[in-house]
């Protein structure tokens, strides 16, 4: 493929996984690392037309006074991840890069994530219209500047409260008057990016359990635009071992009686999942897609601990108790411990190549190809590990 320069442009670009995102690309094209971790890298998809990391150009949103560099250092010095030398070498990346980042558009967020904003330059709208012009102009004029062939926005930010949909949003001709008033709010602020991402033609990824695209006026106007998106909510960890898991069982014909999952972090995103409103969203995530993979619903119970002193590190402890041949009762238990950041970035990096080859493409909406990657995939009903990662083979085959 020639040299393309294809702008990922992070909402939150400060956060652990936009700047694990940010050196890994730097590092991958210096030659400082393997693609370890990367989906799109696995020698079955080799030939596909997928960007280099040496294609791609980066930008954002952010609340807080930082930096990708800062960033990365701070994230290396609190979980003991990265290396020296490593960064050192990619600094110079990461701080023309961090020249890209601008200050956040702030929509009614909740207090979870306004204890975390700490720049003076914050842009607080009055409206939907209003913050999505904001973030037009920004998207449009980094796309102008780098002289990029393409964009892709990716929502990394932190997790919003449950948004509940109403008649607004079932349809493009009722949300669009919506968009005007401040008051009842018509988006949540990850669907106002999301709709500003879509309205300018540049496809979207949502990495969290955050409404974002999934509203049927977005879906509504992804389709009318010309315009691909995935999500939601990346799976990388206790999950992602569900969704291997529980086929298992289903498939045995051992009936699991309950499955209990204590998770424990640290980090931002455990800061802001400690707030209740927050935590809810993920809680739901977490919990959905037992019953659609036995075909029947156990009891369940899903907790989430902010844990500061883990910081990075992510630990689920999981309870499966099942019943099998004459009733006996027997029990698997296992612990999963990873770092958060470390997981999500070579999956972004995956997405971001995905939505930019299905947009170069002529594709648009949902991408359920890419189910395999999130907790709650848009435009598929499947959650099973190993039929959602067909889905992906059997897509890039029949692009071949």
């Amino acid at each position: 493929m020639a040299h393309r320069r294809v702008g990922l442009w992070l909402i939150g670009a400060c956060g652990g996984v936009a700047s694990t995102t940010a050196l890994g690309l730097s590092a991958l094209t210096r030659g400082l690392t393997p693609t370890t971790g990367m989906v799109t890298a696995l020698p079955e998809f080799a030939g596909h037309e997928f960007d280099e990391p040496s294609a791609f150009v980066l930008g954002g949103h952010e609340v807080r006074q930082a930096t990708f560099l800062s960033a990365v250092k701070e994230l290396h010095g609190r979980s003991n991840v990265f290396d020296e030398r490593m960064m050192a070498v990619c600094a110079n990346d990461l701080e023309s890069w961090s020249g890209n980042i601008r200050p956040g558009v702030v929509y009614r967020p909740n207090s979870a994530i306004t204890a975390l904003a700490d720049r003076p330059d914050i842009r607080q709208a009055r409206t939907p219209r209003e913050a999505i012009d904001l973030i037009q102009a920004d998207l449009r004029a980094f796309k102008t500047s780098q002289k990029l062939d393409q964009l892709v926005v990716v929502n990394a930010a932190s997790t919003e409260p449950p948004f509940e949909i109403g008649e607004e949003q079932k349809s493009l001709d009722r949300l669009l008057p919506a968009l005007e008033r401040s008051n009842p709010p018509a988006l949540p602020t990850s669907s106002v990016y999301a709709f500003a991402a879509l309205d300018a033609g540049f496809a979207y990824v949502n990495m969290t359990p955050s409404r974002g695209a999934t509203l049927p006026a977005l879906e509504e106007l992804a389709r009318k635009r010309g315009v691909p998106h995935a999500g939601q909510d990346l799976k990388t960890g206790e999950t992602l071992i569900k969704s291997v898991l529980a086929p298992l069982f289903a498939r045995r014909n051992l009936r699991v009686l309950s499955w209990v999952g204590h998770n424990i972090l640290g980090n931002r995103d455990g800061q802001v999942l400690n707030d209740p409103e927050n935590k809810a969203s993920k809680v739901k995530s977490k919990d959905a897609l037992l019953a659609a993979l036995l075909g029947y619903k156990p009891q369940t119970l899903v907790s989430i601990e902010f844990v500061e002193s883990l910081d990075d590190w992510k630990t689920a402890w999981d309870h499966i108790h099942f019943e099998g041949f004459l009733g006996t009762k027997m029990m698997l238990q296992f612990t999963w411990q990873g770092c958060d950041s470390l997981l999500a970035a070579p999956l972004v990096i995956d997405l971001v190549r995905l939505a930019a080859l299905a947009q170069r493409r002529g594709e648009s909406g949902p991408m359920p190809h890419t189910a395999c990657f999130f907790k709650s995939p848009v435009g598929v009903n499947e959650h099973d590990f190993g039929k959602q990662f067909l889905l992906l083979e059997d897509y890039l085959n029949k692009q071949d």
